[in-house]
């Protein structure tokens, strides 16, 4: 199949293409997602929105979610989705810190929606199902055209980041001149870099909540280029085999936690679903232990890439060629972006010394943190930025990650890096997930301290302890080794593979001062 690209123009050239499957199996063509989109787009001009204004979205993975996405697209605003995991505090600060002139709950959430209202003046207030204090969304629709509206322009997305070092920030990019179907034709580069193609065909499996600054740009991209969208609302590995044989998924994005439970599924379950529509597996979020990467190869074939980048932008491109040249990379920088690594003082650090990663974006795509100079200046270095990530090229100019400078733990004056011991210890089979991080030490400044969820059918305890300790021998140098393992029913990870490490490693540095 082949065909424009910009989901308007194909909404237009193909309407009757399948755009998205929800959850529940339900289909939505390009055409009838246009028009519901620009009803949506009427709608916020009926409430005097516009051009620079934000709508917050509090919903799981459904046609409402895309639907908005788009309108605030085309209108010129600015759409913020939040994770419905968080309190009705937390939920209510970024309405109000986002400028958010609507706010979307989804009734699944109808508890944190009445609580948000106590903490909240946002002007306008709209329910998918019944949501007290908040009226129908239908309303915003009813009666409205489903042509498109008269004044156009290109909108952004407004991501906050996730809050493990302090309140969360809000990435803002400037809003262009640009029409949206100008700026449609090109929003699927990035989705291009990794081979991934207009048309053909293509089905994108959306498996994370689209709260997730990569999900909902995953999810754009596929439309701008032609791709039908399936959505998952609630992840688990035997029901992602049975989304991509059932469906003929040919792309999907994924995190490292997702392919370690992957791997731990049952031979026949692996075994029972039919793949081979696979195209293109795409990965990032977290450094990927190299045996878990080996083993998905040895699996899915050679279909798995890698990217690294953040909510603030990215990054580096590797494909899986070039990955088993070099095992371990997250690649090189992809078109149009720099990456350096410098150390303490600024300057660039040479070939195989680690240092700071800093990235560098085009003009276009350069952002603050939303009312809050000081951050957004913090993590500057001239035009360049950074999260906060350690990492070092190689000499073909291939990038590696060590883990993020706040998780360094320095024992006795030596750096150690949990990702290191993390994907050391995620190989073995007794461990389903695992965290690593620094604790209080008197001799030592800071000692390694290990959380482990155990495998399915392993019972947490001393003997299970020194199983594991005893499986990192020859595969992990002495110094590296945990001094301490515990064990949780479960780790505090997002859908998308972050861990909050801060939930677990700040209850022992309580009324210290930690370095970092």
């Amino acid at each position: 199949m082949t065909g424009p690209v910009g989901f308007w123009s194909i909404a237009e050239d193909d309407p009757h293409r399948v755009a998205v499957i929800d959850p529940q199996g339900r289909k939505t063509s390009f055409g009838e997602l246009a028009e519901l989109t620009n009803r949506y787009a009427h709608g916020f001009g009926a409430l005097g929105l516009g051009k620079g204004d934000g709508v917050v979205t509090v919903l799981p993975n459904g046609l409402e979610q895309i639907a908005v996405r788009l309108a605030t697209y085309q209108t010129g605003m600015y759409a913020t989705a939040v994770n419905w995991h968080l309190t009705a505090p937390e939920i209510a600060y970024i309405t109000n810190d986002s400028d958010a002139g609507m706010l979307v709950f989804h009734e699944q959430f109808a508890d944190a929606a009445a609580g948000v209202l106590e903490h909240t003046a946002v002007a306008h207030r709209f329910g998918v199902g019944t949501v007290d204090g908040y009226r129908p969304l239908a309303e915003l629709t009813a009666g409205q055209p489903a042509t498109r509206p008269g004044r156009l322009a290109t909108g952004s997305a407004m991501t906050y980041t996730s809050g493990t070092t302090g309140r969360p920030k809000g990435v803002r990019r400037p809003l262009g001149d640009a029409h949206p179907d100008e700026s449609a034709t090109t929003a699927g580069l990035l989705l291009t870099l990794f081979g991934v193609k207009p048309h053909e065909g293509n089905v994108h499996l959306c498996l994370t909540p689209m709260y997730h600054a990569a999900a909902d740009l995953w999810v754009a991209m596929s439309l701008h280029l032609g791709h039908t969208v399936v959505l998952m609302d609630r992840w688990d590995a035997a029901g992602t085999l049975e989304a991509i044989e059932c469906h003929g998924v040919t792309h999907t994005q994924m995190v490292p936690t997702m392919f370690h439970r992957l791997l731990r599924l049952p031979p026949e379950v692996r075994r029972r679903h039919d793949l081979s529509s696979l195209r293109h597996v795409i990965h990032a979020a977290a450094p990927c232990p190299v045996g878990t990467k080996l083993a998905m190869l040895d699996w899915f074939g050679d279909c798995i890439w890698e990217y690294y980048g953040s909510t603030e932008g990215g990054g580096t491109i590797v494909g899986p060629t070039r990955w088993r040249e070099f095992p371990g990379t997250v690649g090189t920088p992809w078109p149009g972006t720099e990456v350096i690594v410098v150390d303490e003082d600024g300057a660039e650090s040479p070939p195989g010394e680690s240092g700071t990663i800093y990235m560098k974006m085009p003009p276009s795509l350069r952002f603050v943190y939303h009312k809050d100079e000081s951050k957004t200046a913090e993590g500057r270095l001239g035009e360049f930025f950074t999260v906060g990530d350690v990492g070092y090229f190689n000499a073909e100019g291939y990038l590696f990650l060590k883990d993020r400078a706040r998780d360094v733990i320095i024992v006795g004056g030596v750096n150690i890096y949990p990702a290191e011991i993390e994907g050391a210890m995620q190989q073995c089979p007794l461990v389903a997930d695992v965290a690593v991080f620094g604790v209080p030490d008197e001799d030592l400044g800071e000692s390694i301290k290990a959380v482990v969820e155990p495998a399915e059918g392993v019972a947490a305890g001393e003997a299970a302890r020194q199983e594991i300790l005893e499986f990192l021998g020859g595969r992990l140098a002495r110094q590296r080794h945990p001094h301490s393992l515990d064990f949780t029913a479960a780790l505090p990870r997002e859908p998308n593979g972050k861990l909050y490490k801060r939930r677990l490693r700040d209850p022992y540095w309580e009324g210290r001062q930690r370095r970092i």
